[in-house]
């Protein structure tokens, strides 16, 4: 019995961080991560960071919608009744968006080639939250299949979201309220009440 809860995956949140971030989730994904889990505490949830150098010039978005993609494809395929929650912040958002199957106008953020989710896996993806997505100011929106599962969060002033000045507004995301927003959001997706 032991070895049978071990190999149990219930919930996998995949999170990309922000630019500069060192690897991992990052100052939104931690908390986001463990909200997750503190809502969904009857499934056994785990936490993936999102592989890629998230560099502040954004030409590694697409690095990490590739990786995204294949952590994705990889988990289902190994697990086939997991369930995916895609998280990002900032950069990290665009990478989302770009896995999804959203398109960006220039290449500076898709230096090469990058990998978008097969959409036979779409029904698993249960939930997308994106905060601080710098796309939104130019009007960008999640391909229509996800439209429905997704929430941004962009918080009053961020001027990397919104025409705003207030730079502390962008680095607020774990600490106000918006993860575990996300989080509850997330877990009402997976287990509805």
């Amino acid at each position: 019995m032991l070895a049978l809860n071990i190999m149990r995956r219930d919930v996998a949140v995949i999170f990309a961080r922000g630019s500069g971030e060192l690897p991992g989730l990052g100052i939104v994904g931690r908390p986001f991560v463990r909200a997750v889990r503190a809502s969904l505490r009857d499934k056994c949830v785990s936490g993936h960071a999102v592989s890629y150098r998230a560099l502040w010039n954004q030409t590694s978005v697409g690095a990490g919608a590739t990786d995204l993609v294949d952590r994705v494809v990889s988990m289902a395929k190994r697990y086939p009744k997991l369930k995916f929650v895609l998280g990002g912040y900032s950069q990290g958002a665009m990478v989302v968006y770009l896995a999804l199957g959203g398109r960006i106008w220039t290449d500076l953020a898709m230096r090469g080639e990058y990998k978008t989710l097969p959409p036979r896996l779409a029904p698993r993806i249960k939930a997308v939250v994106l905060f601080g997505n710098p796309l939104v100011r130019w009007g960008a929106q999640v391909p229509r299949r996800y439209a429905s599962i997704t929430r941004e969060f962009c918080n009053p002033g961020d001027p990397v979201c919104t025409s705003g000045r207030n730079y502390l507004a962008h680095l607020t995301y774990g600490a106000n309220g918006s993860a575990q927003r996300a989080a509850t959001f997330s877990a009402q997706r997976i287990q509805p009440v």
